[in-house]
């Protein structure tokens, strides 16, 4: 057996994996061979599926013509939509990447997150909107890719973080948008202290120490001042959703959801409102 179905395997065994995080990562032959994973014998000559959504499409036309892919068939193995497209481009993906964010510009939301091997870019319908579909990329060899594109599926209200609204404590805002301590994990650990004390930390960045019912924050030996006053229902840390910027964090909006990224890491939230 050649080395390249084992690749377009293990590409898509990657992308699967990451397909599960995401509604949010020896030499071939320089000529592809398996039928499965060929490139067709021009792109722009081959058919696109009628079920082919058209964000998804417009999408893979920009990209395919950035980095000089060719449409091939979806590995049968790899869990994507009836409207993903499926390239192949011989490029690594560490060199791919730049020309796909540069090339969707402001509709790129956030940057690229890598989970193993695969990574993955958001891309709103126009700068800085909702999420319409979404970029996936993977490995076949040190220097060709296999790259997805598939438009955003809607997620169930019970998969996106957030959302359940407690009984409204005292201390929050009207109108305002919150977030409950528990659903930053994975990129924020956040840990009662006690006295109405909790502690935020990420991975390599600063340390933020919040009280309820004061705007006055601790961090790095001194204070910093929050948009709001977090507070607790007794357990939960409620925290304005504009404090996570005091942590180096930066807020994507995605429709009614949020997303979060700190560094590195990034979730989507939907964010309560009193």
């Amino acid at each position: 057996m050649s080395a390249f179905p084992k690749a377009v395997r293990a590409a898509s065994l990657a992308l699967t994996c990451l397909l599960g995080v995401a509604a949010a990562q020896g030499a071939a032959p320089a000529t592809p061979a398996p039928a499965a994973a060929t490139p067709a014998k021009a792109a722009a000559n081959t058919p696109v599926s009628g079920t082919t959504s058209r964000a998804a499409s417009s999408v893979a036309i920009e990209v395919s013509a950035a980095v000089k892919g060719q449409i091939v068939s979806c590995p049968g193995t790899l869990k994507v939509g009836p409207a993903a497209v499926c390239l192949y481009v011989k490029a690594s993906p560490a060199s791919v990447r730049p020309l796909i964010r540069a090339k969707l510009g402001a509709r790129a939301l956030g940057d690229w997150k890598t989970t193993g091997k695969a990574s993955s870019l958001l891309v709103g319908a126009a700068p800085g909107g909702a999420v319409s579909a979404y970029v996936l990329l993977a490995p076949l060899t040190e220097a060709e890719t296999l790259l997805v594109v598939d438009a955003a599926p809607t997620v169930p209200a019970a998969q996106v973080k957030g959302g359940a609204r407690p009984a409204t404590p005292a201390g929050t805002v009207k109108g305002q948008p919150y977030v409950l301590g528990r659903d930053l994990a994975g990129v924020v650990n956040v840990s009662a202290l006690g006295g109405g004390k909790f502690r935020l930390s990420r991975a390599g960045g600063d340390t933020l120490t919040v009280t309820a019912g004061q705007k006055t924050a601790q961090m790095r030996g001194g204070t910093v001042e929050l948009p709001l006053a977090p507070t607790t229902d007794g357990t939960n840390l409620i925290l304005p959703l504009a404090a996570l910027r005091a942590l180096g964090c930066t807020l994507t909006p995605a429709g009614s959801s949020v997303t979060v990224a700190c560094g590195a890491e990034s979730v989507g939230l939907k964010p309560i409102v009193f």
